[in-house]
C-alpha cells in the first residue's frame, strides 16, 4: 500500500476541482488532484459552459450595466425562505473577484454574454444582460498529445463526429451560402476541422464547456499540477472532528493520501446514485441525466458517512432539462437537451397524455421541467410531447433533427420523430387524447393571429422573446400549425445538474449535522448544495458558483494551519 503527503488532495477534475486545484497551487500549496476516469473535464466538458456571475467586470467594461445589489433583490424574490442568506451574499460579494483572479494568474479568459436574459426576466431584480460570461475559445493543440485526456462534448451537439461550433458559428454556417462571408467563416472552420483530424481524434478548436476545462487542465499542466488518472476515493480518513487525508484506489492498487490542510470533494455529485435519486428526487424518480456516468455520488456518500448535513433535502433536487431520447447510429442511446433552440420559436406546442397545453413552451428548461412534473400529477406528462409542422422543422430545425432537415429521414426511422399528415393520426401514434389535441392546435393557431397567448403568456418575457424568432410578428414565439406533416418528440426530465449536496459555509468547508464546520474537508461544485436552493435564476447557475466556492475553498485552506487544526 502506497502513501503521499500532500498539503491539498483535490478530487475530481471537472469544473470545479480543477479550479480549485489551481488556485491552491498558485497559492503555494502541494497539492495533488485525483481523477476517477482517464479524462478531465467531467459533465462541464459537455456543458454549454456559461457562468452567472452578477457585476462581472467583463460585462462592465463591455458597456453593460449590472450589480450584485440588484441581483441579491432578484435572488430573494426567486428563493424566498429556502435562502441560505449568508451564502448567498458571498458568492454575490466574491464573484468577480474569483473571475478576475483566474484571468490574471491562469489561461482562462472570459468574455461577456452581452443579451441572455435571466431565466424569470419578469422578476424584480432580474437582469437582461450583463450577468452570463462564457470561456473565450481555446485551441487544443496546446496540450499536445494531452488533448486526448479533455473530455468530449456530447455527440449530439458535434458537426461531423468530431468537430464543436459556438453559438455564434450556427446561423452563419446555416448561412453559409447567403453571404460571402458566412461561406468563408464556414470554409475556415471546416478546412481545420479536417486538418485536426489527420493528428487528433477530434476537432481541436473547442468552445463553451469544453473551452472552460480545456483552459482550466491547461493551465494546470503549466503549473506542473500532479494529476492522478483513474484515481477513485474510497474513503476519508478522520471523523467529524477533523479530516487529515483519504485512500484512493488508483489502477486496482490502494494508495493512502495524508494532508496537511485538507480534501476537496469535487466529484461531481449524485446523478447516477439509485439511492439518492430515489431519496431527493420527485416521484416517479426520474430516469435521464445529463450527468456523465462516473458521477455516482462518491463525494456526497463519504460526507454523509462522516455525519455531514445534506441541504435541501425538500426540493426538486436537480437543476433541469427536457430532454429526447436519441438512438445512435453506433446503436447506443444518447440524450438531446432542448435548451433553446426549439421550444421558443413560433409554431410549437408541448402536450401532456391529454392532448393539452400545460406549459408556456419558450420558458426556461428547468421551469418546463418544474411545470412537467406538476402536470404529471393529474394528467401523464412524462414524456410530454413537442408538435410542430413541416415548416417548422424546415426553418428551425426541432430536437436533434438540423435546420434544413438534412438527417430528418434517419431519425424517423430510428422511431425518435413520429409524423403523420393529420393531428387524428398523430395522437393515436404517440397515445394522446385525439380530440383535445386539435382543440389545443386550434386554440393556440388563434393566439397566432393576435400574439396573445391568453393560457401560459408565452413571448411575454424577455427570455422568452431571446430564444423566438425575432423576424416574426406579432409575437416572435407564437406562430401557426397548420402544414402537414405533423412531427412529434417526445420529451422526458433529465437534470444537468443536482442541487442536493453536501451543507457548505462560506468557504465551502462541509458541515456536520449540527452545522458546524468539519476541519480539513471542503466541498464545491454538485458535491456542494446548491445556493441557489434549488432554484435555477440564470445561465451559469451551477458553473457560475462551481469556480466561485471552488476559489474560496482553496483561499481558506491556504490560511488554514497544518496537521488537521483548523
Amino acid at each position: 500500500m502506497d502513501a503521499r503527503e500532500v498539503d491539498l488532495l483535490v478530487v475530481g477534475a471537472g469544473p470545479a476541482g480543477m479550479a480549485a486545484a489551481l488556485v491552491a497551487a498558485i497559492e503555494g500549496l502541494d497539492v495533488l488532484l485525483a481523477e476517477k476516469s482517464d479524462q478531465v473535464g467531467g459533465t462541464g466538458a459537455t456543458s454549454a459552459g456559461t457562468l452567472w456571475i452578477p457585476g462581472n467586470h467583463q460585462s462592465r467594461a463591455a458597456g453593460f450595466t449590472d450589480s450584485a445589489e440588484q441581483a441579491e433583490i432578484y435572488l430573494d424574490a426567486l428563493i424566498g425562505a429556502e435562502a441560505n442568506r449568508e451564502l448567498i451574499a458571498t458568492y454575490l460579494q466574491t464573484g468577480p473577484q474569483a473571475i478576475d483572479y483566474l484571468e490574471a494568474n491562469t489561461d482562462v479568459r472570459f468574455l461577456p454574454c452581452g443579451i441572455h436574459p435571466d431565466y424569470r426576466s419578469n422578476m424584480r431584480g432580474a437582469a437582461v444582460s450583463g450577468r452570463a460570461i462564457v470561456p473565450r475559445a481555446f485551441d487544443g493543440r496546446l496540450l499536445g498529445a494531452d488533448f486526448r485526456r479533455l473530455r468530449a462534448p456530447i455527440p449530439e451537439y458535434l458537426l461531423l463526429g468530431g468537430m464543436m461550433v459556438g453559438k455564434e458559428d450556427i446561423p452563419r454556417l446555416i448561412g453559409r451560402f447567403r453571404s460571402i462571408s458566412n461561406f468563408v467563416h464556414s470554409l475556415k472552420l471546416f478546412a481545420r476541422y479536417f486538418a485536426d483530424r489527420l493528428r487528433f481524434p477530434r476537432g481541436t478548436r473547442v468552445t463553451m464547456g469544453n473551452a472552460l476545462v480545456g483552459r482550466l487542465f491547461y493551465s494546470l499542466r503549466r503549473r506542473q499540477v500532479p494529476v492522478l488518472f483513474d484515481a477513485a476515493i474510497v474513503d476519508l480518513i478522520g471523523d467529524r472532528a477533523g479530516v487529515t487525508g483519504a485512500r484512493l484506489d488508483v489502477g486496482g492498487g490502494e494508495l493512502t493520501v495524508k494532508t496537511r490542510k485538507g480534501v476537496v470533494l469535487a466529484t461531481g455529485g449524485y446523478a447516477h446514485n439509485k439511492r439518492f435519486r430515489e431519496t431527493f428526487m420527485p416521484q416517479p424518480t426520474p430516469e435521464h441525466s445529463l450527468s456523465i456516468a462516473g458521477n455516482s455520488g462518491d463525494g456526497v456518500a463519504l460526507g454523509e458517512r462522516l455525519g455531514a448535513a445534506l441541504f435541501p433535502e425538500r426540493s426538486t433536487s436537480g437543476l433541469w432539462t427536457p430532454a429526447s431520447v436519441v438512438r445512435r447510429p453506433n446503436g447506443s442511446e444518447g440524450l438531446y437537451p432542448h435548451f433553446s433552440l426549439d421550444r421558443a420559436k413560433p409554431g410549437l406546442i408541448a402536450v401532456n397524455a391529454a392532448g393539452r397545453r400545460f406549459v408556456n413552451e419558450a420558458c426556461s428548461y428547468h421551469d418546463f421541467v418544474l411545470a412537467m412534473f406538476e402536470s404529471h400529477k393529474t394528467a401523464s406528462s412524462i414524456p410530454a410531447w413537442l408538435i410542430c409542422d413541416a415548416p417548422f422543422i424546415a426553418k428551425y430545425g426541432f430536437g436533434a433533427v438540423h435546420p434544413g432537415a438534412g438527417n430528418l429521414k434517419r431519425l424517423a426511422r430510428s422511431g425518435y420523430l413520429l409524423s403523420a399528415d393529420s393531428l387524428d393520426v398523430l395522437a393515436g401514434r404517440i397515445g394522446v387524447d385525439a380530440a383535445e389535441l386539435k382543440r389545443s392546435v386550434a386554440r393556440h393557431n388563434g393566439f397566432a393571429e393576435t400574439g396573445i397567448d391568453i393560457d401560459f403568456g408565452k413571448g411575454e418575457t424577455e427570455l422568452n422573446r431571446f430564444n423566438g424568432d425575432a423576424g416574426h410578428a406579432p409575437n416572435p414565439c407564437i406562430g401557426k400549425l397548420a402544414t402537414p406533416p405533423f412531427y412529434a418528440v417526445a420529451v422526458w426530465p433529465a437534470d444537468i445538474a443536482v442541487s442536493t449536496g453536501l451543507a457548505t459555509d462560506a468557504d465551502a468547508r462541509v458541515l456536520s449535522a449540527d452545522g458546524a464546520p468539519i476541519p480539513g474537508l471542503y466541498a464545491c461544485g454538485n458535491d456542494m448544495a446548491s445556493v441557489m436552493g434549488g432554484s435555477y435564476p440564470g445561465p451559469g447557475t451551477t458553473l457560475g458558483p462551481a469556480i466561485v466556492f471552488a476559489w474560496r475553498a482553496a483561499m481558506h485552506a491556504r490560511a488554514a494551519s497544518s496537521a488537521g487544526h483548523h
